[in-house]
C-alpha cells in the first residue's frame, strides 16, 4: 500500500493543456436520459454494519450494479455518447438513426457492453476488441448485445492498439473510455455521462460527506465524480483515489507531474488494471483529489466477502473503493476517524 498527497490540489492550470478538464454539465445528461425508457435512478444505500466494522459514523454506497440493465456505471458512458450522436441527427432518434455507422473500441468488458448496447439501440454496429486475459463470459455477453467481438493482444493496451488500427483502416468511429493527446472529444462526452450517478449521489446523500473514495482505472469515474463533487460541495470532502498497486498510473503521474505509464503485473482488479491514465481524468483529479492510494490484491480480496455478506456482492474492481474504507491500514493512512461520513461507489455486478 502507498499513499501520496496531491501537490496540485486546487490548481488552476491543467497538467496537460492539450486535454480539457472533465465536464460538470450534469443537467445535459439528465435531459437526454429522461428520454430513455429504461433509465432509472440507482440507489444510494446506507451500510450501517460496514460502517460499524470500519469504525466510522456512516458509510453510504452508490450501487451501480443495476444501471440500465448493463451491470455497471459504464452504461452511462459510451451509450450516452452514441445517444448524443443520434439526437444530433434528429429530434426523435430511433432504431435506424445511426444505420451504416460502426463504433469500435477496446474493453475489459463493461465499456464494451455500453458501446454495444448504445449502437444496437440506434441501428449502428459495434466492434469490441478484448485481450486474451478477458474472461469468456464477457465475450458471450458482448455478442449477446450484438457486438462483433475480436480477441487480440495480451492486455488492454494491446487490444486498444488493435482497435485504433481497425478504426483507421476500416473507417470506423473509435469510442474509447480513455483520452490521450489528439483524442479528447468523444472521451470528454463519455465522462460527462458519468455525471448522472454523481448528481444522483449528491441529491440523496444526507448532508455533506467528509470523505469520498473513488476507485480508478484510467480515471473516468473518479474524474467525473470528483469534478461534480467539488462543484456542489466545494472543499469540504476529502477525495481519495484508489488504484491497484499493480496499476498505479494516476498516482505515478501525480508524483511525476505529467502522464506516465505504470509498470506492474496483472491485478485481480481487472477493470482497474490500466497502466496509462486518461488525460482528461488526470487533469481533473490533479485539481480535485486530495490523496492517491494504492491497495494490494490481497487487501481488496480480504474485504470482498464482507461486501457480499452485507448485500453488496461485486468484483474486486467494483468494490475497491469500499475495500479501502474497510481496510485498517488504509483507514489509518487516510486518517478516517469515528466522525467520518463516507461516500463510496459500487461500480459493477459480480462476474
Amino acid at each position: 500500500m502507498k499513499i501520496v498527497t496531491n501537490p496540485f490540489r486546487g490548481g488552476s492550470e491543467p497538467l496537460h493543456p492539450e486535454a480539457p478538464y472533465p465536464s460538470v454539465a450534469a443537467q445535459r445528461v439528465a435531459d437526454l436520459l429522461g428520454q430513455c425508457p429504461v433509465h432509472m435512478e440507482t440507489p444510494l444505500c446506507a451500510a450501517p454494519d460496514l460502517a460499524e466494522a470500519a469504525g466510522v459514523a456512516g458509510l453510504w454506497i452508490k450501487d451501480e450494479r443495476g444501471r440500465m440493465g448493463l451491470g455497471s456505471f459504464k452504461a452511462l458512458g459510451a451509450a450516452y455518447v452514441i445517444a448524443r450522436h443520434a439526437a444530433d441527427k434528429g429530434a426523435k432518434p430511433g432504431r435506424a438513426t445511426l444505420k451504416g455507422e460502426t463504433y469500435v473500441t477496446a474493453s475489459a468488458g463493461n465499456h464494451g457492453m455500453s458501446v454495444a448496447a448504445g449502437a444496437r439501440l440506434f441501428g449502428a454496429k459495434s466492434v469490441v476488441y478484448i485481450a486474451e486475459t478477458v474472461p469468456e463470459v464477457f465475450a458471450v455477453r458482448l455478442a449477446a448485445k450484438g457486438a462483433e467481438v475480436r480477441r487480440e493482444g495480451v492486455d488492454y493496451a494491446a487490444s486498444m492498439v488493435a482497435a485504433q488500427k481497425a478504426a483507421k483502416e476500416e473507417g470506423l468511429t473509435l469510442l474509447s473510455d480513455s483520452s490521450w493527446a489528439g483524442y479528447t472529444e468523444l472521451p470528454h462526452i463519455l465522462m460527462e455521462g458519468y455525471l448522472q450517478m454523481a448528481a444522483e449521489a449528491v441529491k440523496r446523500f444526507p448532508g455533506v460527506p467528509t470523505h469520498i473514495f473513488l476507485q480508478a482505472g484510467v480515471g473516468g469515474l473518479a474524474g467525473a465524480v470528483a469534478a461534480y463533487a467539488r462543484t456542489v460541495w466545494g472543499k469540504a470532502p476529502k477525495i481519495i483515489v484508489v488504484e491497484p498497486e499493480a496499476a498505479a498510473a494516476l498516482q505515478a503521474s501525480i508524483e511525476a507531474g505529467h502522464s506516465v505509464v505504470a509498470a506492474g503485473p496483472d491485478s485481480i482488479m481487472g477493470r482497474l488494471d490500466c497502466k496509462e491514465p486518461s488525460l482528461i481524468a488526470l487533469n481533473g483529479l490533479a485539481r480535485d483529489a486530495d490523496l492517491f492510494l494504492t491497495l494490494s490484491d490481497a487487501q481488496v480480496e480480504a474485504q470482498i466477502g464482507a461486501l457480499r455478506d452485507a448485500g453488496f456482492a461485486t468484483t474486486a474492481s467494483g468494490g475497491a473503493g469500499v475495500a479501502a474504507v474497510l481496510d485498517p491500514q488504509a483507514r489509518a493512512a487516510v486518517g478516517l476517524g469515528p466522525e467520518a461520513r463516507v461516500l463510496t461507489f459500487l461500480s459493477e455486478m459480480p462476474e
